[in-house]
């Protein structure tokens, strides 16, 4: 059973493999010119996803085709080099250019999630007794296509990742005039609508003490992508100490679940050659 469809992982990797650069099978400065070739890019990039999909240690992963020292050092030159940021950009930039992002109402929510080995960004959970745990503040636009997050330890709260939070739109380019941000009640305070009005954002914030249902907005796009993300099981119950590692997986999330969205809704109004026969 392949990790991902064929009509997305196909995809996926023609891009990924257009970033990266370009690499002999066996090392021109070896002395006798016989070791072993370099393991391809592809193998690598399969064991990734299967990594991210389904949770599980690199050894339980790896096989006669690839170590797991293979992949934890091929993961960490493609993150040298940008890759992984890259190609959540090139993906978003895509999904704007033909379904476009909705970017006039945008939803920013907190999710705290399992980090049993500690490591830079986990901090004591208030929801897990005091369990090590990972705290993302989650932007999205107004269908639900994740736009940007923060990392920080599950015992800090939403409202301080606000600001940082928000610092990821300038990577969007042109933004329209009037956007509107949509938070639940845990930025309810003054604090917040002053960082908005600096900022030439409309706050819709839900107000303590009334219960949801009444007051919901926009804000459950976000509260969807959470639920996203966390099918991706490294991300739900995440073993990675480095945050730079946390942020390459969290960006190999975004750009499956961006082109996932992207041929969903393009199916209808466009056609390619490798177009699935039903809509996914």
């Amino acid at each position: 059973m392949p990790v991902l469809p064929s009509w997305l992982a196909e995809p996926l990797w023609d891009q990924f493999s257009a970033l990266l650069p370009a690499r002999a099978a066996y090392h021109p400065d070896h002395p006798l010119r016989c070791h072993r070739p370099r393991i391809h890019d592809r193998i690598v990039f399969n064991k990734l996803l299967q990594v991210l999909r389904f949770g599980c240690s690199y050894e339980a992963i790896a096989d006669t085709t690839c170590s797991a020292s293979t992949i934890r050092s091929r993961r960490d030159e493609w993150i040298r080099l940008g890759i992984f940021s890259q190609f959540r950009q090139i993906a978003l930039a895509a999904y704007d250019r033909i379904v476009g992002l909705v970017l006039d109402h945008i939803a920013i929510d907190g999710s705290i999630t399992k980090a049993p080995g500690g490591g830079e960004v986990a901090g004591r959970s208030p929801v897990d007794r005091g369990k090590q745990g990972l705290k993302r503040s989650g932007m999205t636009d107004g269908y639900g296509i994740p736009l940007g997050h923060v990392l920080a330890g599950a015992n800090c709260h939403d409202s301080p990742l606000l600001a940082s939070t928000l610092d990821r739109l300038v990577d969007l380019g042109p933004l329209p005039e009037d956007i509107t941000v949509h938070l639940d009640a845990g930025y309810d305070s003054n604090k917040t609508r002053a960082l908005l009005d600096e900022r030439g954002l409309h706050g819709r914030i839900a107000h303590k003490g009334e219960k949801a249902p009444i007051q919901a907005s926009e804000r459950w796009h976000v509260e969807r992508t959470h639920a996203w993300q966390n099918a991706f099981h490294r991300l739900a119950r995440c073993f990675e100490r480095r945050a730079v590692v946390i942020d390459a997986f969290f960006d190999l999330a975004d750009t499956i679940t961006t082109v996932r969205s992207l041929i969903r809704r393009a199916w209808t109004t466009h056609r390619w050659q490798t177009r699935p026969r039903r809509r996914p």
